[in-house]
């Protein structure tokens, strides 16, 4: 068969790309550029914030036997809006996969979808379903409960929670999940874009529910630690400013404290009989290499997290020695060096004492991306602007300018490796 699988780099998506490859099917991957993918996949060029013409997609959805989406965001951002990414987009996709005559469509949303949900993440994925369900064509909704997979992000979540010695869970962690595990949620998708015949909506759920505590007290048993958890009032984890839900993530976020009070259990059968078997179990999730795999990402985390605060501590003490410690005079003998003298000087002495005070504070932030990156235009601005007016520096017996060499390796390390998230898992 020929399956179009829209989301196919992110984590269910992949997923499902390995299992249908390993079954023998072609994979057309629907990606914001076209081309030939790393490993020679074709894709199709869709950008759910701006699809192309619907004639167009038609023409590119002939001869294709199923269509799957698999693209979610869980935060919004300027261009990929809840309703754009999950609603808009995906619908463009459907409506073309109809008319192109695709067999059959499978739509990946989310337990508790509903577009009466107060949260909007479920309010948008309950607004796909009902007009996905509603076109003339074989489709099939696939709601998946909380997802265990090593590379995911809540998981890796969970796993940092559990590394801790006491672990503070909202209502002491007594809301009931009901965890799927990845390699369960791929084969049921593959099912459901192959099978002639399939449910229109499924749950995609393990085999049993079980409280919060206990999914995390799984979590503590593979890393050899004692089940000890903090009862934290969730009225108090409500009146969090948003500042702190973004700092914190996690069961921190409001939407995400939402979701978990509201429950995501669902019965079971219809999965196993898809299945032909249960559901694995979660008491098996973390047997193995997975367990290994979470404990080296979790000891990666706290280097990184390391690094990351050495980085801000050199930022924020940079700012504070050259503001109130360093002789102004001195300072100011320096920045003549560059050309700057006056009212110059202290326009630049202050300004690079604030920017580097505010690069210290945004690693605190979820962009660290973006902060890295200006992070290491500065550096180099530094190295540049010091070499070209003050040579010097380059043979001081403290070597500060040939510090900036580690310096630099170690911002691109993090670039390269820290995710609000955790570790990238490439």
């Amino acid at each position: 068969m020929r399956v179009l699988v829209a989301g196919g780099s992110g984590l269910l998506g992949a997923a499902l790309v390995r299992r249908l490859q390993a079954s023998g099917h072609t994979v057309i991957l629907a990606m914001r550029a076209s081309g030939s993918h790393e490993d020679g996949t074709r894709t199709l060029a869709l950008d759910y914030t701006a699809p192309p013409a619907h004639a167009t997609l038609v023409e590119q959805l002939r001869g294709v036997d199923a269509v799957v989406n698999a693209v979610g965001i869980f935060r919004e951002s300027a261009k990929q809006t809840f309703d754009a990414v999950h609603v808009k987009g995906p619908m463009a996709l459907f409506r073309a996969a109809v008319d192109a005559g695709v067999p059959r469509i499978v739509q990946v949303s989310a337990l508790g979808a509903d577009p009466a949900s107060a949260q909007a993440f479920l309010a948008s994925k309950g607004h796909a379903d009902a007009q996905v369900l509603a076109l003339p064509a074989s489709v099939r909704v696939v709601r998946p409960s909380l997802v265990f997979a090593p590379e995911g992000a809540s998981t890796r979540q969970f796993a940092r929670m559990a590394a801790w010695s006491v672990t503070p869970l909202p209502g002491g962690g007594h809301q009931c999940i009901q965890p799927i595990h990845i390699d369960d949620v791929a084969a049921l998708l593959e099912r459901l874009a192959t099978l002639p015949e399939a449910p229109s909506v499924i749950a995609a759920v393990g085999p049993r529910a079980l409280e919060l505590r206990d999914y995390l007290a799984l979590f503590k048993q593979a890393f050899a630690r004692r089940p000890r958890f903090l009862a934290v009032p969730q009225a108090l984890l409500r009146r969090l400013p948003p500042w702190a839900r973004r700092v914190g993530g996690g069961l921190a976020d409001a939407d995400a404290l939402a979701m978990l009070e509201a429950g995501n259990t669902a019965d079971a059968a219809p999965v196993q009989a898809l299945l032909g078997r249960p559901p694995r179990d979660p008491a098996g999730f973390l047997e193995g290499a997975s367990a290994r795999t979470l404990e080296a990402r979790l000891r990666t985390s706290r280097y990184l997290a390391l690094m990351r605060g050495a980085l801000a501590m050199m930022w924020l003490g940079t700012a504070w020695v050259s503001l109130f410690v360093y002789p102004r005079a001195a300072s100011h003998a320096l920045l003549a060096r560059l050309g700057l003298q006056g009212g110059w000087a202290d326009l630049a002495l202050w300004s690079g004492a604030v920017l580097d005070a505010v690069l210290g504070l945004a690693l605190l932030t979820r962009h660290r991306r973006v902060v890295y990156r200006l992070q290491l235009a500065l550096v180099l601005a530094y190295t540049v602007l010091i070499s070209v007016g003050l040579p010097e520096f380059w043979q001081h017996p403290f070597g500060p300018l040939l510090k900036n060499i580690p310096l630099l390796a170690m911002i691109l390390a993090l670039h390269a490796l820290d995710r609000p998230d955790g570790p990238d898992p490439r």
